[in-house]
């Protein structure tokens, strides 16, 4: 790997970014991304990138954040998956004209883009209309707004958390 410190490459990258279709509402892919951070490094053979140091990635409503972010390409140069870890990692996303932000929050977050997956590990934590999910492993669809809560099998956790849980709000009735 080499480091990378010109602009050129950083937004290289995000137009390589903006072709994962799944990422964003409709009209968000179609917006530019833009990538902060206070380092990256580029492997161009192993379409792999690295960025440390408070980085924000914006699209539109879409927004993740992380103290390193690790976004994989498949050979073609479409985005596959990136990994953000924080203290926590966080995604926001507006998921329709009109509908509140949906916020996810965990120590590791991934992001499978072909499956339109969001996976929180660790401190898990899911806000989706006012109901919250949390765990130690919460899995978000971005599309089909599903969310997945339980244990983080495998996974190494901060803070144990044998059980889910969820806080669901009640419908409002017409007229009120």
């Amino acid at each position: 790997m080499r480091f990378v410190k010109t602009f050129p490459l950083l937004f290289s990258l995000g137009a390589a970014l903006g072709s994962a279709n799944a990422w964003a509402l409709l009209t968000d892919r179609d917006q530019p991304i833009r990538v902060q951070a206070d380092s990256a490094e580029l492997d161009d053979k192993q379409g792999v990138a690295v960025y440390t140091g408070g980085v924000v990635i914006t699209q539109g409503t879409m927004k993740i954040t992380g103290d390193k972010v690790t976004i994989t390409q498949t050979p073609d140069g479409q985005v596959d998956q990136f990994t953000s870890v924080g203290k926590p990692a966080y995604y926001e996303q507006q998921p329709a004209p009109g509908k509140e932000l949906v916020k996810a929050y965990g120590l590791t977050l991934h992001y499978f883009a072909p499956k339109n997956q969001i996976v929180l590990i660790d401190q898990a934590k899911v806000i989706q209309e006012g109901n919250t999910f949390e765990g130690e492993k919460v899995v978000y669809d971005t599309v089909r707004q599903l969310v997945n809560a339980g244990r983080a099998t495998g996974a190494k956790v901060t803070v144990p958390r044998p059980r889910i849980d969820m806080v669901i709000q009640p419908k409002k009735k017409d007229g009120q």
